[in-house]
């Protein structure tokens, strides 16, 4: 049983800082993974703050048939989904909020420390959402080929010839790019 899903039952027996606890763990992975489908960190945090509202209000039960992580993020992708498929009307872009690219950044910065992951995390927004998406989920939250793929509504093989393809996407994009490496 992994820390997440401790304080997800905590907070079911009536104890609400298993919330905050959840809340504490997961939200910046959550809202940078929920960014890479909307564009938008204000709306990623909305959507991030979304997610935590229905496991406050609704309380859905947890099955354990994955990580708490892998059923969390799950769970925020089915919102942001449903938000681009209600919204598909372009939002304001971030060079067009100069408050919203500062804001990124600090988040970025906070969540990935070193110089070449934030080199790879720039040239993967030039990458196919799906691969932005699986790069993300299985490099970055390090989850399985199997968890990630579950998040995604993939099988854990098809998942991985994902994560094939968008490495080489990836690494030929940090070759125009110049970014020197010993292996990606």
């Amino acid at each position: 049983m992994d820390q997440g899903e401790n304080s997800y039952r905590l907070f079911l027996q009536g104890d609400d800082d298993g919330l905050v606890q959840i809340i504490r763990d997961y939200k910046d992975g959550l809202i940078l993974y929920l960014n890479g489908y909307v564009q938008n960190l204000t709306t990623a945090e909305d959507l991030a703050e979304e997610t935590f509202l229905k496991l406050a209000l609704r309380k859905p039960r947890f099955l354990a048939n994955s990580s708490f992580r892998t059923w969390l993020y799950a769970i925020g992708r089915n919102l942001a989904l449903d938000y681009r498929r209600h919204n598909k009307k372009r939002e304001i872009s971030l060079e067009d909020s100069p408050e919203a690219i500062l804001e990124e950044m600090d988040l970025e910065r906070a969540y990935i420390n070193q110089e070449e992951k934030r080199a790879v995390h720039r040239v993967m927004k030039q990458l196919k959402q799906e691969y932005r998406e699986v790069l993300w989920l299985v490099y970055f939250e390090k989850f399985n080929y199997r968890e990630a793929g579950r998040i995604m509504g993939r099988t854990a093989h098809s998942t991985e010839t994902l994560a094939y393809r968008a490495r080489r996407a990836l690494k030929a994009k940090l070759i125009e790019e110049g970014f020197c490496y010993e292996e990606l």
